[in-house]
């Protein structure tokens, strides 16, 4: 990831926050919380980093009555080790709680449970299986992504869903150990892969993988593909073009002035046009070589006699 710079004006709309969301996983969180919803299925949301809050602010579209939403990230406190702090300060200096509380607001009436410090608090402040979806978006160090996803096992619910972001960006190597490492040694289940984030199960993927299959397939703007590896059946999405999902504005949006067009010029009326007069040079030049010559001298001598 980049580092975007923060603003202090509030977002008028999603894209105005700062942050890499990109359309395909807007799309994919969309679905996968709405199919939790259709299907009756109750649960807590929890996101740990959420650095200026453009997809937590998407997850709380999606919170139903009695559940809690919880969001962890460093802001401006201390990281738990030195590397930790070298890489919060190289790649969230702008991140303050302040611009993340802002720009949630900006959706939301009410801001979610916020836990401020490292990620391995998570465990302390979230009760064993509560969650129904979890997204791990926190710091990019091995032994960090480790242990996130082992306390986002405990906290899921049973066929809950988890979402590793940054799993093969070429500068986290530490996220693509912990993830395929969960993968093939500690029972996590791939559902999806999009160019960014690995989701994923502890329980069955396969009746998320076809319902996602078969809505996937009727999209023109998704390309898809199926692979196998260790044992494990990976779908492969990826943007075509992709327009993020509809998503309501903020409060704080104000509709651009609508600048009328302006007025076409009014056509010309029939026989308006007429051809130029000759010049006077040109009649006088007209008249002496037409009329007869006494005609002529006496022109002159009228024209000579004004006053």
């Amino acid at each position: 990831m980049n580092n975007a710079q923060a603003t202090d004006k509030h977002p008028g709309e999603l894209a105005d926050v700062p942050g890499w969301f990109p359309a395909l996983d807007q799309m994919l969180f969309t679905w996968f919380l709405d199919r939790q919803t259709a299907a009756g299925t109750k649960g807590d949301l929890l996101e740990l980093g959420v650095y200026m809050g453009k997809s937590a602010i998407l997850l709380g579209r999606h919170l139903q009555d009695g559940e809690r939403f919880t969001v962890c990230d460093l802001f401006e406190g201390e990281a738990p080790d030195g590397a930790n702090q070298a890489e919060a300060a190289m790649s969230y200096a702008s991140l303050t709680q302040q611009a993340f509380e802002r720009n949630y607001l900006s959706f939301h009436d009410t801001l979610p449970t916020v836990i401020t410090g490292p990620s391995s608090l998570v465990s302390e402040k979230v009760a064993p299986g509560t969650c129904r979806f979890v997204h791990i978006d926190a710091s990019h160090l091995y032994e960090h992504v480790y242990g996130d996803i082992g306390a986002a096992h405990d906290i899921l619910l049973p066929g809950g869903v988890v979402v590793l972001d940054d799993f093969r960006s070429e500068h986290t190597p530490g996220v693509s150990a912990a993830a395929w490492e969960a993968v093939l040694n500690r029972g996590l289940n791939p559902i999806c892969l999009s160019t960014q984030k690995l989701y994923a199960t502890w329980g069955d993927p396969e009746p998320l993988q076809e319902e996602l299959l078969r809505t996937l397939r009727e999209r023109s703007d998704v390309g898809l593909s199926v692979q196998e590896a260790a044992g494990h059946r990976l779908v492969r999405t990826r943007s075509r073009g992709m327009k993020p999902p509809p998503f309501p504005r903020s409060r704080h949006y104000v509709e651009p002035p609508v600048v009328p067009a302006p007025a076409p010029a009014p056509a010309a009326e029939a026989g308006a046009s007429r051809p130029a007069r000759p010049a006077p040079s040109r009649l006088r030049r007209l008249a002496k070589d037409l009329l007869p010559p006494v005609v002529t001298r006496a022109v002159r001598r009228a024209r000579g006699k004004r006053p």
